[in-house]
């Protein structure tokens, strides 16, 4: 039986080769949480009769109104293998599509991942998310196919025919681990029934088994299936526990943080491999010094904020200075803590390979790095989810006197999750909340707004749209500064599809600045396509733009490049058709003309002059508008397949596959963002209430020109653009 003891946690945490750190991942409802509830219930920590009822893992009022995992939840606790006590740092983590950041931050703080499957539905859109996510984090996979009984319940399989529908579903999930793992990855890390790395069960009813266990029990598929026939699930239960198969797949096909961090810190930290930190991080060193990085914060009514973070190398004591490199801050670590769902066990430190819980942070977020003060590290590599937001609302309080309460409010919940950014329209005075989805705004700041007495008006979702240019600029176009002592000769081009490929699929930074040593990236620019003398010329990458330096021998140019690159950040955040962020476009400065006097070419007047040249060589280029686009999964009864195509039809959306599995059609489809408001309602109505659909990913596309002016329009009155102003802006 599993032991779960604070001494021995304490006692545990200085032995790395006895820690696994795990994240639980799945498509929504293949039954995540209730596979905590047990592993959970397995280490002594609730009762075996509440496991996969109390839903331990979910403590946070909505989670439990809506019955899903909303936030990412921390449990520690100690699993027995043959005598030997292992600490298992597990995180539960949402399988909604719109929750996937809590799921990437997840990723950064574990090194091995389990993935639940649900044995009838097979592999899912968020399954291939959730296994993209792991591999991009080089965290190592294992499979639990769950909900095993449903086979032998509902479809009333065979032994043959379960195991082919299992061979099915692992075939599948390894095609997914060759399809995104590293080239060194894809066949080491690929899942096999008979080493052990796949387990079968179900979690509700506490039973799993593996072909390790059933070699070393007896226990064969027959009895399985009578015994879940006969309903005899609790005997199942004690001959093959849910929790101790599931476990001990963890221990032995998991890796511990020694073995881990050697592969995951080149990959996830930029810094030197010669330092002494990095060196301190492959070995984890609990004596090296400090590097952390915080995955989650969240609000503790009686505490303030609690920082999740993972530590990679030294140790964090109670009371000790800590620095936060982002925000060039020391901070005083007030707590120092283990995890056990909603509750925090005090420790006086932890160590290096461990995840823990740390109160006093007032200014981090997640995502930052933590170190020693007197030993700062370069920060660690972002954590970037998959999907962009591409839903936004405007808020607004209803009470101006509530304006500061909203303020604190949003800036805290950008700091919590970041994959929800929080822009202010100066010129509407609006506050702009963009998300994954309408759920993801909806659950994390429109009821959390509620809680808090925050009244606000809330505007219908808008869509964010993206800019672009078809063509070269034909020539170099001039931006003269207000003064009219500088001049500034600007082309304007599509970026190479392959290398904005490259950064959406996180292969190439989409936000740096490039120094002459960045030869990797250089090379990896020219093995996409972009020229050799070109590449050397990069002076800035920004929200997939890139910026060049072509020009030759212009006095004074190093001294206002920064300049420079400000107008370029300021003209990518917002394009010259309406003012919505660029994408896939390459500006190139080709000359400029500059007064010789400093005072003649300050920031008034290059700043102004460049961005008029890069918004006029874009409009010369044949500025675009892109729209997004949502490619997703819809499961709908065969006889009602007509009422979800016209539903995908009516809404300028495109049928991309039809294929049939026991008597359910699925349909994959792309449908612009635009449309897709309150699709969930209208699918149903015109299914009869028995089609679902999930999200696959995100693409952006040309808007049709039919309808380019008129969205044009539509943003420019929502964001209160005139021809006078744009006039006033360019003065």
């Amino acid at each position: 039986m599993a032991k779960d003891k604070t001494q021995l946690i304490r006692e545990l945490m200085r032995q790395p080769e006895f820690i696994r750190n795990i994240v639980i991942v799945a498509h929504i409802d293949h039954g995540k949480t209730t596979l905590s509830d047990n592993l959970v219930a397995g280490a002594g920590m609730i009762s075996e009769e509440l496991a996969g009822k109390q839903l331990f893992t979910d403590f946070d009022a909505q989670e439990q109104e809506r019955g899903i995992t909303i936030y990412a939840a921390n449990v520690s606790m100690v699993h027995e293998v043959e005598g030997k006590d292992y600490l298992i740092n597990l995180i539960d983590t949402p399988g909604h599509v719109d929750f996937g950041g809590d799921v990437t931050r997840a990723m950064r703080a574990v090194d091995g991942v389990m993935v639940v499957v649900d044995a009838v539905e097979g592999v899912m859109p968020q399954t291939e998310t959730v296994v993209r996510q792991a591999l991009k984090e080089r965290v190592k996979p294992v499979l639990f196919i769950n909900k095993s009984d449903r086979l032998i319940k509902e479809l009333e399989l065979t032994p043959d025919q379960m195991q082919e529908k299992f061979k099915e579903v692992i075939t599948e999930v390894n095609m997914l681990i060759q399809k995104y793992a590293e080239p060194e990855y894809k066949d080491k890390w690929v899942v096999s029934v008979n080493d052990g790395s796949v387990a079968f069960g179900s979690a509700t009813k506490n039973w799993a088994v593996s072909v390790p266990l059933m070699q070393k029990s007896g226990i064969t598929f027959k009895e399985i299936i009578e015994g879940v026939k006969s309903g005899n699930d609790k005997e199942l239960a004690k001959r093959a526990p849910l929790h101790k198969v599931v476990l001990n797949m963890v221990i032995e096909h998991l890796p511990n943080p020694l073995v881990a961090q050697k592969y995951r810190i080149p990959k996830i930290w930029p810094g030197e491999a010669d330092s002494d930190v990095c060196k301190d991080m492959m070995v984890c060193n609990p004596e090296g010094k400090l590097a952390a990085i915080v995955t989650k914060i969240y609000p503790d009514p009686h505490a303030g904020f609690v920082a999740t973070v993972r530590i990679f190398s030294g140790r964090i004591v109670k009371g000790q200075d800590i620095y936060l490199v982002s925000r060039l801050k020391t901070e005083k670590v007030q707590q120092v803590a283990v995890y056990r769902g909603p509750q925090r066990v005090p420790m006086e430190e932890v160590v290096a390979g461990n995840i823990c819980g740390i109160v006093g942070l007032r200014d981090a977020f997640s995502g930052e790095t933590i170190c020693d003060p007197n030993s700062i590290i370069p920060a660690f590599e972002v954590i970037k989810h998959l999907f962009e937001p591409v839903v936004t609302k405007a808020i607004e309080p209803k009470q101006p006197k509530q304006l500061s309460k909203l303020i604190e409010f949003l800036k805290r919940v950008s700091r919590e999750d970041p994959t929800l950014q929080i822009k202010i329209d100066e010129q509407t005075g609006e506050y702009l909340v963009s998300g994954l989805g309408e759920l993801h705004i909806n659950a994390k700041v429109e009821n959390k707004l509620k809680e808090e007495g925050i009244e606000v008006d809330i505007s219908p979702p808008i869509v964010i749209y993206r800019e672009g240019v078809r063509d070269a600029t034909p020539s170099a176009v001039e931006g003269k500064s207000p003064n009219k002592h500088n001049r500034f000769y600007v082309i304007a081009e599509p970026l190479e599809p392959e290398i904005y490929e490259a950064m959406v699929n996180g292969e190439l930074p989409s936000d740096a600045e490039l120094k002459k040593k960045d030869l990797d990236i250089q090379a990896k620019l020219i093995g996409l396509g972009l020229e050799k003398d070109e590449a050397k010329k990069i002076k800035l990458i920004y929200g997939r733009n890139i910026l060049f330096d072509m020009t030759h021998g212009v006095h004074a140019i190093l001294e206002i490049m920064e300049m420079v690159k400000e107008a370029f950040v300021e003209t990518m955040k917002e394009g010259p058709l309406a003012r919505e962020p660029v994408a896939g476009v390459k500006v190139k400065l080709m000359d400029a003309k500059l007064h010789e006097d400093a005072i003649h070419r300050g920031p008034a007047q290059v700043i102004p002059a460049m961005r008029r040249a890069i918004r006029s060589a874009m409009v010369h280029g044949k500025a675009f508008i892109y729209e997004p686009k949502q490619v997703i999964r819809i499961d709908v009864p065969t006889e009602h397949m007509s009422g979800a195509m016209k539903e995908v039809q009516n809404r300028r959306g495109q049928i991309l596959d039809i294929k049939e599995e026991r008597g359910v059609s699925v349909i994959k489809a792309k449908v612009p963002v635009a449309e897709m408001f309150g699709f969930n309602s209208a699918l149903k109505s015109s299914t009869g209430g028995h089609g679902f659909f999930w999200l696959i990913d995100i693409a952006y596309e040309p808007l049709p020109r039919e309808l380019e002016l008129k969205v044009v329009a539509q943003i420019k009155q929502r964001k209160g653009i005139t021809e006078e102003k744009e006039e006033e802006e360019e003065e």
